[in-house]
Parts: C-alpha cells; structure tokens; sequence
C-alpha cells in the first residue's frame, strides 16, 4: 500500500508505503521493496527514505547497500529483528520502549541526531584574486621591459628573494582581492532570484495565509527549476567550448560527488604551533650531522638552457595553489617567455654552487581534517605547499636524475617508474602465489607492510649516501642534500601562520621529487631468498612468502631481515595497521602461528584491499565485486541526480 502524505502547513511532500510480504519468499519481497524504492529514487533523488520493519530473516543491505541501519538494540528477547533503514548515515538514535498491547516485540522511540550543514560548519571566508581583462599583456609588457641585470647580486639567497618580491609586486599592482563567503549548504544554482523567492516564501507561511503560501510555493518551484536550467545550460557550454575541467567541476558540484571537509575549528596560533611541532617531531630524533665538505665535483655542473625553462613554466597548472611566495602559477605561465631568462640563471647559478635559495625551500602546511570530528593532532593532515617555481626546477633536476640511474634498480618497485603501474604491482603478486599453489603441499603468506610517515623520517645523509652508490654525481647529490636541509616550515590558517621551524629530517611531501628520492631511498630492501618477493608500490610494502613443505623459515627470516632495514633506515614499522593473508588451499591444513614483529604479533585478515584492489584468502573475487557494487550504487545515485537536473 502507497499513500501520499501532504501536510497543509508542511514544506515537503511524504510518500508511506506499507509492505507485507508473504512468509514463505523473502527474496522476492525483498526484489519488490528495493523496486519500489529505486522506482521513487529515480524521482526523487534527493529525498529522505526511511524503511522499517520486522527484517526476521533478512538484510535490506543485501538490495540497498548505500542505505544505514539505525537500530543497535534488542528488540524481541535477545535479538534485533526490527530494523530502521535511511539513505541518510547517523540520521537517527534509536531507544527502546515497552510493548504496545499484545505485542513480542519492543517498540522504538526514534529521535533524530542530525544536525543541518550549515549549523555543523562554519561558513568559510576566502580571499580571491580578481584578474582585470588584459591583466596577463600587462605583465608581460612589463617583464619584457624590465632590466634584470639589476637584481644581480653575489649573494644567490639576496638575488633569488628580491627577483620573486619583485615579481608578486608587479602582479599585485595589477591585480585586486576580494573577499567572498562559503556557505556549506550553498547550491551553485542559487541565485538572488532563488533567494528572494524562499524568503518570500517563509513570510507566507508564517503569515498563516494558506492562499498565500500555496502561491508563494509555487513560485518558489518554478524559481528554483529556472535556476537549475541556467545552470544546467552553463555546465552543458563547457562541454561545448572544450572546456572539459569546468563542465566535471558543475557535474560534482551538482552531484556532491568529493564534499568539503571543514576546515579546523581553531585557528589560534597557539594551535598552529602545536600542529607545526606535531608535524616536525621526527626532527628530534635526528642526530646526525650533515656535511659537504666530503663531496668533490666529478662532473660537469647540470646547465638548464632558456628554452627548457621556458617549456616547463609554460605547461605549468594554472589551478595548483601557490606557495609561501604567493606568486601565482597564472603569471609564471602567462609570462614564461620573459620570465626564463632570469630564472634560467638563477637556476644554474644554484646548481653550480650546489646551493638552493632559502625562499625555494619554504613550506606552508595546510592542516585538513581526516574525519568530521577531528579529536587529536594526528586527525589533521599536511598538505604541504612549496613554490611553484621551485617544483618548476624540480621538473628538470629529476629528468636529469632518472637519465642517470642504472638499469638494474630493483625490477619490483612499480611507482614511478615508465610504463608500470598498480595493475602491474598485483598481477604479479597474485601471479606468483597462483602459480606456487599450483604444486603440492604449499601455500602462500602475504604480508602487506605500514609505515608511519615514511616521507618524514628519512634521513638525508642517508639517501645522499645511496645516491652516491648509485652512481649520481657527487654535485647533484650535494646539491640533493641542501635541497633536504634548513627547510624553513610553518602552519597557515586564513590568515594566521605559525611560529617558523627549521626541518632537516625527511623529504617534503609537497615538491616534485619526493617520492621519486623515497623510491630510490627503499631499492636496495630486496629478498635474500628466492623463495621471498618485495612487491613495492612507493610506501605500500608487501612481503609473499612463498611456502612448500611447511617450512616457513626463509619467510621468518626474510621479515626479521625487513625489520632491521627498517631499523638502520629510520623507518618506522606501523605494526598495528601491519596485515597478513594466508592463501592455503590444503585440506588438512594445520594451524598458522602469527608471524611476530619485534615481538609483537601481526594481525591475520580474511581480506585486504591491496593497491585498490581487494583479495581474499580464497583468491575468489567476492568481496571486490562486492565493493564495485557498492560504488555502482554510488555513481547510480549520481546519474539519478544528473537526470533530476535534466542531464544527460
């Protein structure tokens, strides 16, 4: 049975359906219950649906995946056999209450935990530049006329920092801010039509005139499905003027496809200086000293040319933040022609002399939150922000860097390397385990390895000293490790910075060559025994022990060995998030001891999600397609969305 509930005074429209199905075929009531509701879904997409029931011997999450119970308690003996469903996750508390008449079963008293968006996160308030038309030929004009002979300075530190002053000076002077608001809730279709429209309509229904607000409501529908169809014919011109990176930025605007995450609630310099501590806590365990004065030049210095500059700062990204410079990608790319020359002899002047300008090295870490309700410093994560120029120089200091790598680098690290990738990484896993099991009396232990912050414990004397064995020029590795060292570090909120600390230890996360330098860092953790493989992904380890005759041995061994790379590395081993898999095929297989790590025993799973692929002890797909399913959910919920905003 399905009613249609349309209260006088109420500003939305319910739909009740009333389900009973017979006793003897669940799965088809449960067939028709999921139809009906992907039937109003399809209409609706962005209603509320809330489904309860006595679920005895069913799950609704078995047809409607994406759909949250909210009933933990018991609510027939010792049992749940009522069950709440919504589409909304955390939307209600659910408390028992006594019987109703002759009734077994418990009735629930559903009260709703849900907060609006707007009510949980602040509005944000951003300061945007506003580009005047003619903005870019401006500031070319005045680069082309500009005389750089006379930043020239023997001092590279005094020379690098008055040419970028005087670049962000330039682009200021022709450029204004502006302050605007972030409402959470804000659709992009709202306009101050729409505006007026909904406020008009709140005064008619406090008015208590049920002609009124009936006529006001009906505008404000017909407000609302003109502002969709402007915005809809403004997402459609993107597609149509090759503009392919606007038109997917209004499809998940409309869709809600990737939802900010709020920002800190304190943005207090206080707090930034404990986050900026917190981020740079591995710096107090770094003891050693780094030096240079051991390096001697074997090889000529790296030398950039004008046009090389030029054709980096020409493809840079617009749309990637600046850094602590505050110069804009826009303006390096707009004016790369009259920019290079300059900064072509600022870069080779800091590659003959191994040194790297203090403001190249600066960082801002921007602190995100992992989670809704962050409770630690460790719920904050760094997003770290270096000069765009200087990742420009990146760019060419690590085409440089990987010409000049031998080729016998270890063959089973997949990151970064040219034509390899994640999908490589596990076929070749799940192919040397599949064909170990194909002998007898086998099976296969895979252990898939956690760091905790591997890019920041790195010691750069250490990596200097790998590079060196790998044949790298004493003048690049010099230049490598002044790169790594006296970083200037600080935390930024809006408008508030934390006090500024010197980082020597790790590689920063944010620049270009960083993971490539931690590749490069872990290639000599190879197996000692045949029988053992390293699959590397960057910082995702895993160890497969390949297992014949029950001898684990090499397998023991070649973990204890891990752990003591790790160890002379300064790596640290994360041994709660550490898993195992065992893959056996056996019929009368005995018992599996944990293996231990530094006395502590590793976790066995029944499955892993191993490079974004998930595997099972069985090697059976269930559980990823299981989760592909549940993501098909997702999109389905998108493309209902896309079809509501008329979409197609």
């Amino acid at each position: 049975m399905q009613t249609l509930l349309s209260p006088q005074r109420a500003h939305f429209d319910y739909t009740h359906c009333s389900i009973y199905p017979p006793d003897a075929n669940a799965r088809l009531a449960m067939k028709e219950l999921s139809a009906a509701i992907n039937k109003h879904q399809n209409k609706h997409p962005e209603a509320a649906f809330i489904v309860a029931r006595d679920f005895n011997h069913t799950n609704l999450k078995t047809v409607l995946p994406r759909f949250h119970q909210h009933v933990s308690c018991h609510t027939r003996g010792d049992k749940t056999l009522d069950h709440v469903y919504s589409n909304l996750a955390g939307a209600y508390k659910a408390t028992p209450l006594p019987h109703i008449g002759q009734s077994d079963h418990l009735s629930l008293f559903l009260t709703p935990r849900y907060s609006p968006l707007i009510q949980r996160v602040k509005p944000a308030v951003r300061t945007i530049k506003v580009w005047p038309e003619g903005t870019d030929a401006v500031l070319q004009d005045r680069f082309k006329n500009t005389d750089w002979n006379m930043f020239t300075h023997t001092d590279l530190d005094q020379y690098t920092s008055s040419v970028l002053d005087y670049i962000s000076e330039t682009t200021d002077s022709v450029t204004t801010q502006k302050r605007i608001t972030m409402y959470p809730n804000q659709k992009p279709w709202m306009n101050r039509d729409v505006r007026l429209l909904l406020k008009a309509r709140n005064t008619a229904f406090r008015s208590g005139d049920a002609h009124a607000y009936s006529t006001a409501r009906a505008n404000l529908k017909k407000g609302i499905k003109k502002a969709k169809h402007h915005y809809k014919k403004k997402v459609e011109e993107h597609f149509s003027n090759s503009n392919p990176r606007r038109m997917w930025q209004g499809l998940q605007t409309i869709t809600d496809y990737r939802t900010t995450k709020p920002s800190p609630a304190s943005s207090d310099v206080s707090f930034l200086n404990e986050l900026n501590n917190f981020y740079a806590r591995f710096e107090r365990g770094n003891l050693t000293t780094t030096t240079t004065t051991d390096m001697t030049p074997d090889h000529q210095p790296l030398t950039l040319s004008p046009t090389d500059v030029g054709a980096v700062l020409s493809r840079i990204n617009v749309h990637k933040a600046a850094g602590p410079d505050s110069i804009p990608g826009r303006v390096l790319r707009a004016c790369s022609g009259e920019l290079a020359g300059v900064l072509t002899d600022i870069f080779n002047l800091s590659l003959a002399h191994a040194v790297v300008p203090a403001c190249f090295k600066s960082t801002s870490i921007v602190p995100i939150p992992k989670n809704s309700n962050p409770s630690s410093l460790n719920d904050y994560r760094p997003v770290a922000l270096t000069p765009i120029i200087t990742k420009c120089l990146e760019q060419l200091v690590l085409a440089h860097l990987k010409s000049c790598l031998p080729p016998t680098l270890d063959p089973h690290q997949f990151a970064y390397r040219q034509n390899r990738s994640t999908e490589d990484a596990v076929s070749i896993a799940l192919h040397s385990v599949l064909s170990h099991l194909d002998n007898n009396n086998t099976y296969a232990r895979m252990l898939f390895i956690d760091f905790s912050s591997a890019f920041n414990t790195i010691h750069p004397s250490q990596l200097i000293r790998k590079l060196t064995d790998l044949g790298i020029s004493s003048l690049i590795c010099k230049w490598l490790l002044d790169f790594l060292t006296n970083r200037p570090q600080h935390v930024r909120l809006d408008n508030r910075c934390s006090s500024t600390i010197t980082m020597n230890t790790g590689v920063p996360q944010g620049s270009v060559m960083s993971p490539f330098l931690y590749s490069l860092f872990t290639h000599d953790c190879r197996p000692a025994d045949g029988s053992n493989t390293i699959i590397k992904f960057a910082d995702d380890t895993t160890v497969i022990g390949l297992i014949s005759d029950k001898d684990e041995t090499a397998y023991r061994e070649e973990v204890d060995r891990l752990a003591e790379w790790c160890d002379t590395n300064n790596l640290l081993l994360n041994t709660e998030k550490t898993k195992e898999l065992i893959v056996d095929y056996r019929r009368n297989a005995d018992p599996h001891p944990p293996i231990h790590i530094k006395g502590t025993a590793v976790e066995r799973v029944s499955s892993f999600k191993f490079l974004g692929v998930h595997i099972s002890e069985d090697l059976i797909w269930t559980t990823n397609c299981s989760k592909l399913v549940k993501k098909a959910h997702q999109r389905l919920f998108f493309l209902r969305t896309l079809r509501k905003n008329h979409l197609s």
